[in-house]
């Protein structure tokens, strides 16, 4: 199994397919790439166009500078950006609408803490507002809050009685590790909803502290994808349910690329690849049809504190420094969050050069400089005689995870 919908399911939506195909034919930077392509008809022939990736994605977005037919467009970061913040595009309301037609995790009588960071071009918090808005419950926009301020929120968050709670898995664990420390319950929370990492299994274990009856739903997605799927306390963890009008494709060595068929779509989102790996088949739920079980990355990306840090974009700018042969990227977790961030250098550097390049790297790197925001001196550049290598294999990576105790 290879797409998410049959032909007879994707008939329809593929009229949506070759009118971004004709969309992506009149960017002059792609010059003859899809001047042989048929305009696709069939999924087979949709399976022969060439993957979209990130550059391609964002070259075609800068030649169409795509608006809203109805209400403002919104314009949000790309993740994994280690520069300037590339872009996504996105109509109020985000799509959520469609997504609410299959998916009402939220109530009426729900009372709901978005705790999605908002602000700084971040389209979750957003995305997350306008599915609570076809659900009509009472919100709290929360957003971030500094180490100190967690034993007061979660004080007025268990007096206003919440059942509901949002956030990237890493925030998550920060509120009921927090939550746990201070022996705060939340003994009305029923629901936890994530989307932009995958889920921490060690979730769990705070949540059976804090808050027992809550269970996990998730989303699938990105922000040139938009929401692609979603799951249920019933399914995996990694298993997502696609919605209809988002083809999901394993392609070759299993990568997934997604096509929308959706007509009010602004990214031209054909075949793009966001560098997951992935299956299509049976959920353990029972839910008839295909799920979508994510296998992990397959590019140079990692998650540090919610964000994709680029490894190669970064390594290539300090691999520029004149004798410095190579550089490694450490990333040093506790309980599955991310402490520190070391850019090991195997070379030399000028006296003070280290520690100039460190606020260059903070200063020019979108991820780094937001997600260590209250705590940059975690972001350390380190001359070393040696890189951190495989003792097995003997293979030196581009990024290493090691895990603090």
């Amino acid at each position: 199994m290879t797409f998410s919908l049959t032909e007879e399911q994707a008939a329809d939506g593929l009229a949506v397919a070759r009118r971004t195909l004709e969309l992506l034919r009149g960017v002059p930077e792609f010059g003859d790439r899809y001047a042989q392509a048929a305009a696709p008809s069939t999924l087979a022939e949709l399976a022969a166009l060439p993957p979209l990736a990130k550059d391609d994605l964002n070259t075609a977005l800068a030649h169409l500078e795509p608006a809203a037919e109805h209400g403002a467009t919104w314009l949000f970061q790309s993740g994994g950006s280690t520069g300037a913040p590339k872009v996504g595009y996105a109509p109020t309301g985000f799509y959520m609408a469609k997504v609410f037609e299959h998916w009402r995790p939220l109530e009426r009588d729900d009372v709901f803490v978005n705790a999605w960071g908002a602000g700084r071009m971040w389209g979750a918090h957003f995305l997350a507002a306008g599915l609570a808005d076809l659900s009509g419950c009472r919100v709290i926009a929360l957003g971030s809050v500094t180490a100190e301020e967690y034993p007061q929120w979660l004080g007025f968050l268990a007096d206003r009685k919440v059942t509901a709670i949002g956030g990237t898995p890493s925030v998550l664990r920060l509120w009921f590790a927090h939550a746990r420390a201070a022996g705060i319950e939340l003994p009305s929370l029923r629901k936890v909803l994530w989307l932009g990492e995958a889920w921490q299994p060690q979730l769990e274990e705070d949540l059976a502290a804090v808050a027992p009856k809550a269970r996990r739903h998730g989303m699938f997605g990105s922000t040139e994808t938009w929401v692609v799927g979603s799951n249920s306390p019933d399914c995996p963890a990694d298993t997502f349910h696609p919605f209809p009008h988002q083809l999901v494709h394993v392609g070759d060595g299993g990568l997934l690329d997604f096509t929308s068929l959706d007509p009010a779509m602004l990214n031209p989102v054909l075949r793009y690849r966001t560098g997951d790996a992935g299956e299509l088949g049976p959920c353990p739920c029972g839910r008839p049809g295909p799920a979508m079980r994510v296998l992990g990355r397959r590019d140079n990306v990692v998650q540090v504190r919610g964000l994709g840090l680029h490894v190669d974009e970064l390594l290539a700018r300090v691999e520029r420094e004149p004798d410095v042969s190579r550089a490694q990227v450490l990333v040093t977790e506790r309980g599955g969050r991310a402490q520190s961030v070391d850019v090991l250098v195997l070379g030399a550097l000028p006296p003070g050069r280290a520690e100039a390049l460190r606020r260059e790297l903070l200063a020019g790197t979108f991820t780094l400089s937001t997600a260590f925001v209250h705590d940059p001196e975690q972001v350390r550049v380190r001359v070393v005689d040696a890189l951190v290598s495989n003792e097995r294999t003997g293979k030196t990576a581009g990024f290493v995870v090691r895990e603090e105790a």
